[in-house]
């Protein structure tokens, strides 16, 4: 049964909700629980770093990557088998990023303080990626889809998100499904099927006749789904005939080029990033997984550490020398830690009380740690940062408001990063 209360506007609700409070309990509801009129949230469009950002590479490891093996290393009874590396910056890095902390740890900003309660990866890859826990009743938006809710399209023939090594099941979520990314399972594939099995008169006359069909159905059944799967017929003919489809062919690349990335899908998804940004795609995720080191972490660090190191370390190295890295923030994240203690099996489990992330280009000042963990990597000794935060920072950094309310169509209201904080300390 439909409630009376579903179908009054926002303000109304909340004055509603005002009054009973009143009523019933003899004070009026906090601001803060209401977004009440009288506590105005800051600004974030007047604070530093906002809009500086106009493309976002975001790194999702998948799995749990160890931040003690990584980003925030101890050299307690919690060290793990690769001894930390000082950097130029000043700070220390794991042992398996060598490049790394060499070459760039002047560009990062490494949050040592990151806090959550999820430790189940799908429901921890879910928050990480949209900034809200996962709920039946609703989808929430990752933050490409944001973005182009907020901000519009970012090119005229090429999708404003792309999702790599990964299916788009975290994407738009509530929103209209033409903000979906569009999924590259394999970079070296590239965009499968992005020939025209007949010539393009053909094809362009193939669909007119589509929509001569659906027309009826779409007059009588006026849904905004149905017209973005419409959109997406359009925008997909008009991508096919466009010369911008070069950018998902990395044989384009010299061979060269391409192996300092590593011949990996990851090291050529973070190539094929570069690439898609470069071109005017907004938003970019490249996955990476098997960090669920239960079993042999050095092993584990070894192979994929590696991995990691060779090929962020060409995507900040290349993105520095075209020119491209002030305007593009790179984002490595996972959904949760590794626990301090090295189990029975020599490996580490799911630890989500503290874990780190890493933020270069765009408005981020290098070389900066924010927060940190305790002596051991068990929990948040300073500045402890939700993942709503980081969505937030990194919304705020694209240029989005992450006040603005933005209403679901079950008319339930939504900001970027769920009411989350920038982390200002970190930009410039």
């Amino acid at each position: 049964m439909n409630s009376p209360l579903r179908s009054l506007d926002s303000i109304s609700r909340r004055r509603f909700a005002e009054q009973v409070a009143r009523t019933t309990l003899g004070v009026t509801l906090l601001p803060h629980l209401l977004n009440g009129e009288a506590a105005a949230p800051v600004d974030n469009k007047q604070l530093a770093g906002f809009g500086k950002a106009k493309n976002v590479i975001w790194l999702q490891m998948i799995g749990g990557m160890s931040h003690i093996d990584t980003l925030d290393p101890k050299t307690g009874d919690s060290k793990g088998p690769g001894d930390p590396i000082q950097t130029k910056a000043g700070y220390q890095l794991g042992g398996y990023l060598p490049t790394l902390a060499k070459d760039h740890s002047d560009k990062l900003a490494i949050i040592r303080s990151m806090t959550s309660k999820t430790g189940v990866h799908a429901s921890g890859q879910y928050l990480m990626r949209t900034g809200y826990e996962q709920r039946g009743t609703i989808k929430h938006p990752a933050l490409g889809a944001w973005a182009q809710e907020l901000l519009g399209k970012s090119s005229q023939n090429l999708p404003s998100s792309v999702c790599v090594n990964r299916g788009p099941e975290h994407g738009n979520g509530f929103f209209s499904a033409a903000y979906s990314p569009l999924p590259i399972h394999d970079p070296e594939a590239g965009l499968q099927y992005a020939q025209f099995s007949a010539s393009a008169d053909v094809m362009s006359q193939r669909l007119t006749l589509l929509n001569k069909l659906d027309s009826g159905f779409r007059a009588k059944f006026q849904d905004t789904n149905l017209k973005a799967y419409s959109d997406f017929y359009d925008d997909t003919l008009k991508l096919l005939s466009s010369e911008d489809l070069s950018a998902f062919k990395l044989t384009d690349e010299k061979a060269a080029e391409r192996e300092v990335y590593g011949m990996n899908k990851f090291g050529q998804g973070c190539m094929l990033a570069r690439r898609l940004i470069e071109r005017g795609v907004r938003f970019v995720e490249v996955s990476y997984g098997s960090w669920d080191m239960h079993n042999d972490i050095d092993e584990g660090m070894e192979e994929h550490g590696t991995i990691l190191d060779t090929a962020l370390s060409a995507l900040l190295s290349e993105l520095k020398a075209k020119g491209l890295l002030e305007s593009t923030l790179v984002v490595l994240c996972s959904e949760f830690g590794r626990g301090p203690k090295i189990n029975s099996r020599n490996g580490r489990d799911h630890h989500p009380k503290v874990f780190s992330t890493l933020l270069a280009g765009g408005p981020v000042k290098g070389g900066t740690i924010y927060g940190s963990s305790d002596k051991d990597g068990m929990a948040v000794a300073d500045k402890q940062t939700t993942i709503q935060d980081f969505h937030s920072t990194v919304g705020h950094a694209m240029g989005l408001d992450v006040n603005q309310v933005v209403m679901s169509p079950s008319n339930r209201p939504f900001t970027v990063g769920d009411k989350g904080s920038v982390i200002i300390d970190i930009l410039a």
